[in-house]
């Protein structure tokens, strides 16, 4: 059996999926983009999720993106591959995929069309796709924003660990503090509860998250690296003050067409060619870009990085 105790610690970037100018996935980016993480003291990628577009990539896009990001996998950089589709036995082949890639991990959000409305619904459906890759830990991704599916982690962790063996934890995407901290709590905290919104992490911490993934890693790691080391030395003043600095960012992006499309021109103008997103999300024009850096420059955006280091 596949052991699931092993806790992800640290910050694990939710990546871009690099675009050519015609819509295609641009692998040859990968690399660059993986040493940059890695230049930046991110622990790993969790890929094809909400940030990297993976619901608007086909399944051999998904598979591509996947096998790129494994090569670039060390002791030290971990690729979890987000596996989610709205059909379970889709779903299941990207997991057997993952496996087979090598990947650390796989993890799944719920279905977004025909959502299930109880427990044991989600529990089934996670456990067909988890079989699909029984020798590698799996994670439910809870992110009911986008989802839609709101039901109890507390009662999904208690009714899934005991059809799903591989069940690691939960990449814990949503605002409900007490349901987290009682995940984090279960079992004698058994469960590897990962952090999942970037502008909240010092609250994170401070209820015993120890890893978090998020979109805004991508650019911002030195900063909340600055966080979590202010934070375990008891320095609270100073990492509220970098957290306030990273939700003024985070409030820039999400009025400039959202985290995606914002997140990634910004990735273009720090030397990572992210390209453009897919549809139905729109894009920035060069103008709007241009508008949207000023309003980061004007933030000391990147003198909060300099001095992050």
């Amino acid at each position: 059996m596949v052991s699931t105790n092993k806790k992800i610690k640290g910050l694990i970037a939710a990546p871009f999926t690099p675009m050519k100018s015609n819509g295609d996935i641009n692998l040859i980016q990968v690399k660059a983009y993986a040493d940059h993480l890695k230049a930046n003291n991110v622990k790993g990628a969790f890929v094809c999720g909400t940030t990297g577009e993976g619901m608007l990539l086909t399944l051999d896009e998904r598979k591509a993106l996947a096998e790129e990001w494994v090569k670039e996998q060390t002791e030290d950089f971990k690729v979890i591959v987000h596996v989610g589709t709205t059909s379970a036995r889709q779903s299941r082949m990207l997991a057997q995929h993952a496996q087979s890639s090598g990947a650390c991990a796989v993890g799944t959000m719920g279905p977004i069309f025909l959502r299930p409305s109880a427990i044991e619904e989600l529990v089934q459906f996670c456990a067909e796709i988890a079989s699909g890759s029984p020798e590698i830990p799996f994670y439910y991704y809870h992110i009911p924003s986008v989802s839609g599916i709101g039901l109890s982690m507390l009662d999904f962790l208690e009714r899934a660990q005991k059809v799903i063996p591989n069940l690691a934890g939960i990449k814990f995407t949503h605002n409900n503090f007490m349901e987290m901290q009682q995940c984090l709590q279960l079992d004698e905290g058994k469960w590897d509860i990962l952090h999942g919104f970037d502008e909240v992490l010092l609250a994170g911490l401070s209820f015993g998250i120890e890893g978090a993934v998020g979109s805004t890693y991508n650019f911002m790691a030195p900063l909340y690296n600055r966080i979590i080391e202010d934070f375990e030395n008891g320095d609270l003043i100073s990492a509220r003050q970098s957290q306030s600095l990273s939700v003024k960012v985070v409030e820039v992006l999400v009025k400039n067409n959202g985290a995606i499309v914002a997140g990634k021109a910004l990735m273009n103008r720090l030397g990572i060619d992210c390209g453009r997103c897919r549809w139905p999300l729109k894009n920035l024009t060069f103008e709007e870009s241009l508008k949207m850096e000023k309003e980061l420059t004007d933030l000391g955006f990147d003198e909060w990085i300099r001095s992050a280091r």
